[in-house]
């Protein structure tokens, strides 16, 4: 039998902090823009003048002016005092720069099939994209998993990570930990991937299913 988990989405609205129509400032494609912008802005929100910048930190007018118009590039040493300074990582001065972010279209068809670590017989695993080493610090892995008549059940896959599944076609029991769950097509499955899961008994055939696994980059 089929069990219900207490945890289940609630009826109301959730409010999630992350705005996702929210648009970014326009990047700086040059790096020293970007940080003399940056430089500048820190200096504003304190309140303090460029003749005031140049007394806690001990840099002439003309220099920080240069690198706040983005004319000269600042040493290391450079932006550590200007990070005492301000009380700030040096990190930040480097927020508006434009760096490149990874993208991957995959036509229909020309998904890349794989065998993953522990695939058991008659899984179907094609790979939907994958970026690699990037500055979110995540890894994300997209699969269309198809189960047919010759696929093992097999409920005790266990790995790093969040899951999520989401069902397309046919039906299974799909375990985690001590709970299963009927999925049929429209269904999804957010879940600890630490716990034991998987397909446990296959209702309808062939199964397909979307699975999208992430975790911190190594």
């Amino acid at each position: 039998m089929e069990d219900f988990d207490d945890t289940s989405l609630p009826r109301s609205k959730p409010a999630f902090d992350q705005d996702p129509h929210r648009v970014r400032e326009l990047s700086e494609r040059n790096l020293e823009l970007a940080i003399g912008r940056s430089v500048r802005a820190f200096r504003r929100q304190q309140g303090m003048t460029v003749a005031d910048l140049a007394a806690v930190t001990g840099l002439s007018i003309g220099m920080l002016s240069k690198i706040e118009n983005g004319i000269t590039s600042p040493s290391l040493t450079t932006l550590q005092i200007l990070s005492h300074a301000f009380s700030t990582p040096i990190t930040s001065f480097f927020r508006g720069f434009e760096e490149r972010r990874e993208v991957q279209h995959v036509k229909a068809g020309e998904h890349l099939e794989i065998e993953r670590r522990g695939t058991r017989a008659g899984h179907q695993y094609h790979l939907l994209g994958h970026i690699g080493s990037n500055n979110s610090g995540v890894v994300v892995e997209p699969y269309l998993i198809t189960l047919t008549a010759d696929s093992d059940v097999f409920p005790t896959f266990q790995h790093d990570g969040i899951e999520l599944l989401f069902m397309l076609e046919g039906e299974v029991q799909y375990r985690h930990g001590d709970k299963l769950f009927h999925l049929e097509p429209g269904d999804s499955l957010l879940f600890d991937a630490d716990a034991q899961h998987g397909p446990e008994v296959l209702l309808k055939l062939p199964a397909r299913y979307l699975s999208i696994i992430s975790y911190p980059q190594a």
